[in-house]
């Protein structure tokens, strides 16, 4: 039963990261056939902005190594219009290796600690957006999309507590490079409400526009979905999320699955938000997911709806 709530926003754009975050940490490849249909089914169900893959190095994520073979196949979703098809690159290479393809939305990956950015991308924080700048200039004078990604916006399990200030100067740094729009990482699901609510509060006051900013919470504790209904009372409209809860991160080794698309899907329809999505399609999308990768679906709502055990 829908229960309107008023200080909602009327819609909610989901950027499903299923097939490039929910994947890359997958032991055994998937093969690049069942990648491009997984991306198919999740554009059948109505998802709007689909995470293709990442071009990065392979020998750093080898689930994404077939980046090249991968993108061609499924380029006519995006060509159609209806649906973007993203991709992550960490550098000029990558991004050469991106518009080679014909990608119109890129995104770039940033830390908000020291220790995640040396482990993640091999340089400090502040070496790391030096990396960004030429990247960012490149894809904004071709007239393509940027999404920066900060990761560790709440907890890092080295560094522990991160300091707010912290990540809104480098989420600041982000915006001054020309990046379209954030995602507030919280790569090991430490966050809770009030957390969430102050970050947001005091990016505003350092100059970011709320719809400028979206939200990527991972389930470690059971907060995902408190925090994004606190991060969307604040008026943040984009909410990443991964279908059937697919996804952890291999830098951190304490980060389990993404925020499940389907249990996102199923709070905000019963609070009358619309998200374009086919509830009963996405939750057979991630069943037939499960089945390639031999285990069921973490998502409660794709368990309840599917009656699994």
């Amino acid at each position: 039963m829908r229960v309107p709530a008023a200080d909602l926003p009327a819609r909610v754009l989901i950027h499903e990261v299923g097939a490039r975050d929910g994947l890359q940490n997958e032991k055994s490849v998937v093969p690049t056939e069942v990648k491009a249909e997984f991306i198919r089914r999740l554009a059948g169900a109505g998802l709007s902005t689909i995470e293709a893959t990442s071009f990065v190095h392979p020998k750093w994520v080898p689930q994404l190594a077939d980046a090249e073979q991968l993108f061609p196949l499924i380029s006519d979703i995006a060509d159609a219009g209806e649906v973007a098809l993203p991709v992550l690159v960490p550098n000029e290479r990558g991004l050469d290796r991106a518009l080679a393809l014909g990608a119109r939305r890129i995104a770039v990956f940033g830390s908000a600690t020291e220790t995640f950015a040396a482990r993640n991308l091999n340089r400090t924080v502040d070496e790391s957006l030096a990396m960004f700048e030429p990247v960012v200039a490149r894809a904004k004078a071709a007239g393509v999309h940027v999404r920066g990604y900060l990761s560790m916006c709440f907890g890092d399990p080295w560094e522990g507590a991160v300091p707010v200030a912290q990540v809104v100067r480098i989420a600041k740094a982000l915006r001054d490079l020309g990046c379209d729009e954030l995602s507030l990482g919280d790569t090991i699901g430490v966050a809770t409400p009030g957390h969430v609510r102050d970050l947001l509060s005091r990016l505003n006051g350092a100059g970011v526009p709320t719809g400028t900013v979206g939200v990527h919470f991972h389930d470690t504790y059971g907060q995902a979905l408190s925090n994004t209904l606190a991060a969307l009372q604040h008026g943040v409209t984009t909410v990443d999320a991964s279908a059937g809860g697919l996804g952890g991160c291999p830098y951190a080794k304490s980060a389990t699955g993404n925020l499940a698309t389907e249990d996102l899907v199923w709070m905000l329809d019963g609070l009358g938000v619309d998200t374009g999505v086919d509830l009963g399609a996405l939750t057979a999308t991630s069943v037939w997911m499960a089945e390639q990768l031999g285990r069921p679906s973490p998502s409660r709502t794709v368990r309840a709806l599917s009656h699994e055990e």
